[in-house]
């Protein structure tokens, strides 16, 4: 009866010192002396280093594998601190499961320039760092859905071709459907509101699509999209679930991912040190910060990357900024009714990066609405059944939207957010 397949990092955790054991992976690196050669190979869980002596009959073998070609190796397991992990496996079967041509990434050759490797993303996915990176999103988004589900929100799958815009129509993508003019969802707010009507507390984890011409670390035209939208709730119900779902995503990548996030040399300690009740200012007060630093931005301007790393580094933590100017906000926004000049809206900050998240109070007055779609120079048309929901049973709600590979890139300090999902999709990128 044939041995089971053990995961590389089982025997790392040194639970198979002395047995014999076999593995299946890709031939991560080699290298020859006259006595032995030495195969590092890696698996979905880690690397180790596997030799073959001369006198093996797996020699020839060993001799002719390459990098990346998929093995399957029997052996048995000894300590070796001198060895990657402090274990090695002495082969005793070699099998070439499928013999790679040369490779092309090669370390320490001059190949590894960063446009080399977007190109050859669909190879450089391989890499253990990549690895590590795409380990710690899962489980960021497995603990994405732990908190929902705790908070008793209900996942839902909302559409991704739309007919209207939620966002403004200058980031959308349009495309022929049978003939009629759609687009690329930018958001699902919408549709979510349609759906808190039935199941009051709904969330979703989906794509989103941003015609953005921004080349910044944080720009992506298709990423991944936390929605929330829930009923009978205000502007400090919805912070509180916002900073609540960050500190516990935070709190639980780093119990559960403390490998991954060594190897990446990232900063466990300030997520650790993410603890709610976030710091929150407003608006107003976020302007007057940036005159003192010689920004020169007038009140009712949009703040941008620029200016959103400037307050962000003031605080070293996540920060909300509230109340924002009506017009540079959406449609939909409630305002203040005591000043409608306000928006009800808030976005979450981080360092580095900037804005993570756009959330806020929606407009559940129906006239209220409609004022605000002629204002934006929106056909009511467009959205006859969106209107519809604040005739039939409106009710007060708020919402919001967090970019996970935003959060990833502040999380891991990665350089640029295109590290942060498998194949990212920006104004000048979108092969392989």
């Amino acid at each position: 009866m044939p041995m089971p397949i053990i995961a590389i990092q089982e025997i790392l955790d040194g639970k198979s010192k002395g047995e014999s054991v076999t593995i299946r992976g890709w031939i991560h690196r080699k290298r020859e002396s006259k006595q032995t050669i030495f195969l590092i190979v890696r698996d979905a869980s880690s690397v180790i280093q596997c030799t073959v002596k001369r006198d093996n009959p797996f020699w020839t073998q060993a001799k002719k594998v390459t990098k990346e070609s998929p093995v399957m190796i029997k052996g048995t397991v000894k300590q070796d601190k001198r060895a990657t992990g402090g274990y090695e496996i002495a082969v005793e079967r070699l099998s070439i499961i499928g013999l790679a041509e040369t490779f092309p990434i090669t370390k320490g050759k001059g190949e590894e320039t960063e446009k080399f490797l977007r190109d050859n993303r669909h190879l450089w996915l391989r890499s253990r760092r990549m690895n590590w990176i795409m380990r710690v999103r899962s489980e960021v988004l497995r603990f994405i859905h732990e908190f929902f589900r705790k908070e008793g929100f209900i996942e839902v799958s909302p559409p991704m071709f739309i007919s209207s815009a939620c966002e403004g129509g200058a980031t959308l993508f349009g495309l022929k459907y049978f003939g009629k003019d759609l687009y690329l969802t930018q958001s699902a707010q919408l549709y979510l509101e349609a759906l808190i009507y039935s199941l009051e507390k709904v969330y979703c984890v989906a794509p989103s699509f941003r015609a953005e011409k921004s080349r910044t670390i944080r720009h992506l035209t298709e990423y991944w999209h936390v929605e929330p939208e829930w009923a009978f709730a205000g502007m400090d119900d919805l912070m509180r679930v916002e900073e609540d779902l960050v500190s516990y995503v935070c709190q639980k990548t780093v119990e559960n991912c403390r490998r991954e996030m060594k190897s990446l040399g990232a900063d466990t300690s300030k997520l650790i040190a993410v603890k709610t009740p976030f710091p929150r200012i407003k608006y107003t007060e976020a302007i007057e910060r940036l005159n003192a630093k010689d920004f020169k931005i007038r009140w009712g301007e949009d703040l941008g990357f620029d200016e959103e790393k400037a307050l962000a580094e003031e605080f070293d933590k996540p920060f909300f900024i509230y109340a924002y100017p009506r017009q540079i906000k959406a449609f939909y926004c409630k305002t203040y009714r005591d000043n409608p000049d306000l928006a009800m809206s808030t976005d979450m900050l981080v360092p580095r990066i900037g804005e993570i998240s756009t959330g806020g109070v929606r407009e559940d007055d129906k006239e209220e609405l409609l004022k605000r779609l002629k204002e934006f120079g929106l056909r009511e048309e467009d959205y006859d059944w969106y209107i519809d929901l604040r005739r039939y049973g409106t009710v007060p709600h708020v919402g919001f939207g967090l970019g996970v590979e935003r959060l990833l890139t502040w999380m891991l300090d990665l350089e640029n957010i295109i590290d942060a999902i498998p194949f990212p999709r920006t104004i000048r990128r979108f092969y392989p």
